[in-house]
């Protein structure tokens, strides 16, 4: 008896993942485009390049049953070099207003990266005679703990980021001017901070800023910030610890 020849598998030409990433979330307070994108213009005008161009998620929560002109938003983030990636939140009508204007909603994922199996083509089985049994699946090797922290040996430079995604940041070296640290913990500098400084990205309000030599273009711990010009009476020029404190950042020398 003839048997069917099996098919020749595919090369692999690509991989999905599941992944898990932390953004910024803009959580709007009322649904008055009109007020909403002067306001956020204003605040970025005060702080030049700070997460230019990072995507952000657009929250709904807090809007109640306002409306939103999601094609005006979107069109007033891109101008303001804000990339609006999807909502959170939000009624089913706002949730699908936002869908019609290609914003999809987003949900939380779990901390581990998975791979997802793309569905193979299926072929019709040969003919065997007695098929053997199957083999026992085997057993999955236990997953490596995550890295808790991020350790950057060399100085950033103007134009890097550097995002610590569910860890701590160390640097070891200067965040220059026109550079950015980022983490979702705590960012430590072991060197002059003259760049951007992101700690707590992960909506961590008990996180915290070190910096050896303290001279920052902007701090900011879980969406609180500050900018240079704001940092009159902080130990500039010397070792310092920020901190969030309510709605107030706080500043500390060290030693």
């Amino acid at each position: 008896m003839s048997v069917a020849a099996r098919p020749s598998p595919m090369p692999e030409s690509f991989r999905l993942r599941a992944s898990n990433y932390s953004l910024l979330t803009l959580r709007l307070l009322t649904g008055r485009i009109e007020e909403v994108l002067p306001a956020l213009g204003d605040q970025f005008q005060k702080a030049p390049g700070f997460l230019r161009f990072a995507p952000i998620a657009i929250g709904l929560d807090e809007l109640g049953d306002d409306r939103v002109d999601f094609p005006a938003l979107i069109q007033g983030l891109r101008a303001l070099e804000i990339l609006p990636i999807g909502v959170t939140g939000g009624t089913q009508m706002q949730r699908a207003a936002a869908a019609g204007a290609g914003l999809p909603t987003l949900r939380p994922a779990g901390q581990k990266e998975t791979e997802v199996q793309a569905p193979a083509p299926v072929a019709a089985p040969p003919v065997a005679m007695n098929p053997p049994p199957a083999a026992p699946a085997p057993t999955p090797a236990p997953l490596a703990a995550a890295a808790r922290t991020l350790v950057v040996e060399q100085n950033i430079r103007a134009g890097q980021r550097v995002h610590a995604q569910g860890a701590d940041l160390v640097v070891i070296g200067t965040v220059n001017a026109g550079a950015e640290v980022i983490a979702d913990g705590n960012v430590h500098i072991y060197g002059a901070l003259r760049g951007r400084a992101v700690a707590g990205a992960g909506d961590d309000g008990e996180a915290r800023i070190f910096a050896q030599i303290f001279d920052p273009e902007l701090v900011a711990i879980a969406g609180f910030y500050a900018v240079r010009d704001g940092l009159s009476g902080t130990p500039i020029g010397r070792g310092a610890i920020v901190r969030l404190e309510g709605e107030q950042l706080r500043f500390s020398p060290i030693g």
